[in-house]
Order: C-alpha cells, then sequence, then structure tokens
C-alpha cells in the first residue's frame, strides 16, 4: 500500500480523517497515486509550453509561480512541493520536476482487478455512449480541430490548431466504496489544452489534474469538467470551453457527419489480451471565439472527436502509437493509426478507417496502409527525437498523401509527454489531386516513466 497523508484520494481500503490509501493496480498505479497527490487541492495547472522556455513545473490554478512552493488552489493546507518532498523524496515523482514525464502507455497497460472489459462487439446507444463508462479504468474524450478567423484580406487570415481531451482513470472499481470522506474520488481527471498559432508561429500546451470530488472534476451525461474547463452536452452543439493565460476557447461543435464505429463495430483490439471501445465523430462544424493574449478572434472550421473506453488497451511489448486524423478537401475523411512495438516494428493490430463523402466507412487493418517517415525532429526541450514528416499510402482507394507538421514544435511537455500537432496534407486520391488538414499524435517517444517506491 502507497500512503497519502491526505484524506480519500479515491482511497482503497481504510479511509480515516488525515489518512487515505491508494493499494497498488499494476502498472497504472505510480501515475495514479502521482496523480491524486497533484490532486489534493481542487486543481492545477501546468503552465504553457514552448521551444526555449525550460522545463515544465506545476502552477496552481488562478496563480502561483512554476517550480519551488507551488501553493494551493482553495480550500485545505496542503503544499504540493511539501507533499512531493515528504513521501516520495526529491527525485521519485518528477512532475513537477524537469524532462520527466509518466508513459501513456504505463496508464494504458497492465491488468485492472475489478473493472470491466472490453471482450467483443456490443451495442451502443447515443447520447448515452457520449456520457462516462465507470465500470472501466480509463476513458478519453478527446477533440482536435482547425479554425481560421477571417481578417479583412484572405491574406491576414489567422489560422489555428487546437486539441481539448479529457481523460478519466478510475482508482476504485465499481463494487468497492470510495471512501467515508467528502474528499474520496473513485477517479482522477486530467486534461490537455494545446494550441498551434501558425501565423505566430507559437505552440502553447497546458494541463489540469483534479479529483472526481466535490465537483473539482467529473464527468456526466452531457457534461465533463476539471474547474471550468469543461465539455457540456449534447444535446447539440457540444461546448467546449478552455482558458489559460496565453490562448483561451469557447467553441460550439455540430453533430456534423455521422458516428462511425471504429474495428469491429466499435470494438477495437489492441492486442491478444486487450481491446477498447472506440469511435469517432470525424468531421464536426465548429465556430466560435479564440482568444490570443488580449484579442478575441471569431473563428470557424472543423474539429475531429474521438471517444475511447477500456481497462487496459496496451500489452507489454507495445511501446506507443503514431495516429493520423485527416480532413481532406470533398468532405473525405482517413484515420489510421500505427501502434509500435518496442523494437519499433509494426504491430499487426493497427488499424483505421476511410470515411468518404456520403459518410459510408470503409475499415482497414494494418495491411491496407503503409506510413512512411520522412525526416526526424528532436526536441530541444527535452531530447526525445520523434517523426516529423510522414508520407501515407491507402492502396484500396488509390490514396498517396504527404504530411508537413504546421509548426515543428508541437511537443507537450507535461506529466505525459508526446507531440500531437496539426499538419498540411498533400497528395493524391483516386489520381486527382487531394489537400486537408490534420492532426497527428505520437506517444511513446520519450524517456521512461518515474518509479514509485
Amino acid at each position: 500500500m502507497t500512503d497519502f497523508g491526505f484524506e480519500g484520494c479515491g482511497g482503497h481500503g481504510r479511509t480515516g480523517a488525515g489518512q487515505g490509501t491508494v493499494e497498488r493496480r499494476g502498472a497504472i498505479t505510480a501515475a495514479l497515486a502521482a496523480a491524486c497527490l497533484f490532486a489534493a487541492s481542487p486543481a492545477w495547472t501546468a503552465p504553457g509550453v514552448a521551444a526555449g522556455t525550460g522545463p515544465v513545473r506545476f502552477a496552481a490554478v488562478g496563480g502561483g509561480k512554476d517550480g519551488e512552493g507551488v501553493r494551493r488552489t482553495g480550500g485545505g493546507g496542503w503544499n504540493l512541493e511539501w507533499l512531493r518532498r515528504r513521501w516520495f523524496g526529491e527525485d521519485r515523482i518528477r512532475p513537477p520536476g524537469p524532462h520527466a514525464a509518466w508513459r501513456l502507455s504505463d496508464l494504458l497497460a497492465g491488468e485492472a482487478p475489478g473493472f470491466a472489459r472490453a471482450d467483443g462487439p456490443r451495442p451502443f446507444a447515443f447520447p448515452r455512449d457520449h456520457g462516462p463508462h465507470e465500470a472501466f479504468r480509463t476513458e478519453w474524450w478527446y477533440f482536435t480541430g482547425h479554425l481560421r478567423a477571417a481578417g479583412p484580406a484572405a491574406e491576414t487570415a489567422r489560422e489555428f490548431g487546437y486539441q481539448l481531451t479529457f481523460f478519466r482513470f478510475g482508482l476504485v472499481p465499481p463494487e468497492e466504496a470510495a471512501g467515508p470522506s467528502p474528499w474520496a474520488a473513485r477517479g482522477v481527471y486530467m486534461a490537455h489544452f494545446a494550441v498551434a498559432d501558425v501565423a505566430a508561429g507559437a505552440f502553447r500546451a497546458y494541463e489540469r489534474l483534479g479529483r472526481g470530488a466535490l465537483g473539482i472534476a467529473g464527468s456526466a451525461p452531457g457534461r465533463v469538467w476539471i474547474d471550468e474547463w469543461s465539455l457540456v452536452g449534447p444535446p447539440w452543439p457540444l461546448r467546449l470551453r478552455a482558458d489559460a493565460p496565453e490562448y483561451g476557447i469557447d467553441l460550439r461543435l455540430e453533430a456534423g457527419k455521422p458516428v462511425v464505429l471504429q474495428g469491429d463495430r466499435g470494438f477495437s483490439r489492441k492486442s491478444e489480451r486487450a481491446a477498447s471501445y472506440y469511435y469517432s465523430a470525424p468531421r464536426m462544424p465548429t465556430r466560435g471565439r479564440m482568444r490570443a493574449g488580449d484579442t478575441q478572434y471569431e473563428v470557424r472550421g472543423d474539429s475531429w472527436w474521438d471517444r475511447e473506453w477500456g481497462s487496459g488497451t496496451l500489452s507489454p511489448d507495445q511501446a506507443g502509437w503514431d495516429w493520423f486524423a485527416l480532413h481532406l478537401d470533398g468532405a473525405r475523411e482517413l484515420m489510421v493509426y500505427r501502434l509500435r512495438r518496442k523494437d519499433g516494428s509494426a504491430d499487426p493490430f493497427s488499424a483505421g478507417v476511410w470515411v468518404g463523402a456520403d459518410g459510408g466507412a470503409r475499415s482497414l487493418g494494418a495491411s491496407d496502409f503503409s506510413i512512411e517517415v520522412r525526416e526526424d525532429w528532436r526536441s530541444p526541450r527535452t531530447g526525445a527525437v520523434y517523426p516529423a514528416r510522414w508520407r501515407v499510402r491507402v492502396p484500396a482507394v488509390d490514396l498517396e498523401l504527404d504530411l508537413v507538421p504546421r509548426l515543428p514544435d508541437q511537443e507537450l511537455a507535461l506529466s505525459i509527454r508526446y507531440w500531437e500537432g496539426a499538419v498540411s496534407v498533400t497528395g493524391t486520391v483516386s489520381g486527382k489531386p487531394a489537400a486537408g488538414l490534420g492532426y497527428v499524435e505520437l506517444t511513446g517517444y520519450a524517456d521512461e516513466a518515474p518509479t514509485v517506491r
């Protein structure tokens, strides 16, 4: 057992005044224990990330300085830096230390006793399945998109890429009690908000962590939130809101094209032993406001929404994935992901989908597409080396596309470190020129995870 000197951080077993516990539950436990620690006060925000800004550290919502002596955000008397030193020592939890992160593969691997597992196709029902699935250990609500603010002339238009993702990590299986304290949480929530400001050549990423208790963070039908960062809906349109020191969004997303069930009717197998339930809304007309500094822009564009949940979606020999979601002209979409083994090879459970202009979807297996890396990019911040330019081929639809990042540095050096960025797309489909925009996510290229002893 790992003990924490605050009440009920998703506790398992005994919970009493001033004493909560979290039981080890496989590879996920170290990161969740740390997340509970960071969530001891209502919520925490990591400051913006930009090339050359140095290490990322946690700062309190609404104020506080980077680094030492981070302050609590509200009621309670917990000092994050003191807690970190008291229970884990100087170098046992390395967020908020420099050049350190939890591995996303650790959060999604291992056994999950007491939680439900994705073990075959199931019927989907909407809007119910847009909401939480607390019987499963892990899920996310994942939005990316491209927005354009019209200027007085076409050449003065401002373009932005954005990402807003809410993660839920279950701490206590459904059949177990979370504990009597009002601070006891069944889960920990994490949100990532990032903006690629193409004209300014700037990329910023922010993070919040919050316990699923006392209204600090949570999920319910029609709502997911950490503090004032939120997804509201359905009913449609969905509303996304996030605000950070340099950028903020308030967007409304229409339903757009029909939902696509990934894999086998929404059952997405990731290995012989692990799978998830996975669907996408591939093109959602989007409008609203983007704040850049002190300037508010009215923006329009398209968004992609991924929903996925399960209880362990990677196997021990898998290192991460390369995920591509592309909006092409002619109202066509392509999503492919390559699961990478630790030896660098592509896993045969890699998959994807091609969506035609009429919304019809064609599932793709690992042998139906290829991804060729044309260049690499090294992060000046962390030293991690990521693919940086790609050629994607799908022979079945006579597709060949070249993808180039709109900004080289779109690394999120947060408590989970990965590259997630806006890309430009050119090439051909069925022998005719094609162009578009997309998002690429690259995980598992960063350092080893910290250990908790």
